[in-house]
């Protein structure tokens, strides 16, 4: 995809860091998460592979996991920094263990957290550190602040306990000046963590943005809580910022608002995501003075909206509050071919234990196998540079 001042086919940029051996280990791997049956029977599998003990860990880290992630440690995600930043790529570190549900994980998640915003301290390579409210409390605990609920006396010290979770984090960001993004989760339990998020960037974000909320642009009322918010901080006199994506939680949402008899919150169609979301950038880049944004996409079209919306208000490449962000592993044609242009970009690095990071995995190749037209797009740009570097003899 091209426009004057990029172009998204530029392969040869894309994937100027890979061997030949990494394009063809990445071609197999793609090839077999297009096939969405593949897909589907890989979680029973897995889970009774490592129930069972098979050998089936080597296997999984050697393909997709080396892959989609940086290592088992952030130790281990060094010479991803490296190779990255050597291309003006950010690492956002991502320890991407889910589904926990005690305090002993709970405090393990912030250790390693705020472990990641040390290791960014004074690194230009880590421009960001990142995480998951639903990693530091439980999943049902949330649920029911989010519904209203009176919370009972030991369930509120609990809630506390996550708040001061949440606020160590922020803190420890803020003093190291390493911004942090806030995930997205559920809409059943958003409204509690947007309430956490509003706090902290009310505490942390006078004089900018230290603390970036993330929106789903695939709920049909994000784009009037983006307003929202940014009227809220004018008022209360601090900045706001936010990681924009479209969503990962669409098919979960759709079920449960049809099985609880709700109206689904999700757009009736990409369509409606695609207008939301580009109209939730535009506004950010509106009122840069006051609010920051990552675009978080992997969608072409929406980065050259962007890259043509800075062109027009005469913003530079590299502006301090926008940036464009992708997961690693993912749209390299995207990421480099930006990098390339001075445009500031970062990729997610998620990393944990392999076994503990299956399930970040699994969804992964879930929503790649649903994303419309992800993986054939993929697919085509490994060949064509397997191709170019055939007729120049690499």
């Amino acid at each position: 995809m091209k426009n004057q001042l990029i172009s998204f086919d530029d392969t040869e940029t894309a994937f100027i860091s890979k061997s030949s051996a990494d394009l063809n280990r990445a071609v197999y791997l793609f090839k077999m998460i297009s096939y969405n049956w593949l897909v589907r029977m890989s979680p029973p599998f897995v889970n009774f592979a490592i129930w069972a003990h098979l050998p089936i860990k080597g296997i999984i880290k050697a393909t997709i996991f080396r892959h989609f992630c940086g290592g088992e440690s952030i130790d281990d995600c060094q010479r991803t920094i490296e190779s990255l930043s050597k291309y003006h790529i950010g690492t956002i570190l991502d320890y991407s263990v889910e589904g926990k549900e005690s305090e002993v994980d709970f405090d393990l998640g912030l250790k390693q957290t705020l472990a990641t915003v040390q290791r960014a301290k004074g690194d230009s390579g880590i421009p960001f550190s990142v995480f998951k409210p639903s990693g530091f409390v439980r999943f049902a605990l949330l649920e029911k602040k989010n519904a209203g609920k009176e919370l009972t006396t030991a369930e509120q010290e609990e809630f506390d306990r996550f708040k001061n979770r949440v606020n160590t984090i922020c803190k420890t960001g803020f003093e190291n000046n390493v911004p942090i993004y806030v995930d997205a989760e559920e809409t059943w339990i958003q409204d509690a963590v947007d309430d956490v998020v509003r706090e902290m960037m009310m505490k942390y974000n006078k004089e900018k943005v230290m603390v970036y909320n993330t929106i789903q642009m695939y709920r049909t009322d994000r784009l009037d809580f983006l307003k929202a918010e940014y009227q809220h901080a004018l008022a209360n006199n601090y900045h706001t910022g936010f990681k924009i994506v479209r969503g990962a939680y669409m098919e979960k949402e759709r079920e449960r608002a049809k099985k609880m008899g709700y109206p689904s919150p999700i757009q009736a169609d990409k369509a409606a995501s695609d207008r939301d979301y580009d109209a939730s950038v535009k506004f950010c880049v509106d009122h840069i003075d006051r609010m920051a944004v990552c675009a978080g996409t992997h969608n072409e079209q929406s980065c050259l909206n962007l890259v043509a919306l800075m062109e027009e208000k005469k913003l530079p490449h590299n502006h301090p509050n926008i940036w464009f962000s992708q997961l690693y592993g993912m749209s390299d044609h995207i990421s480099y071919n930006l990098s390339k242009k001075g445009y500031n970009v970062s990729k997610y690095v998620p990393y944990g234990p392999v076994t503990s990071v299956l399930p970040y995995l699994i969804r992964r190749a879930q929503e790649n196998t649903s994303a419309a037209g992800q993986m054939g797009r993929e697919l085509s740009l490994l060949m064509m540079e397997k191709k170019r570097r055939k007729l120049v003899g690499k």
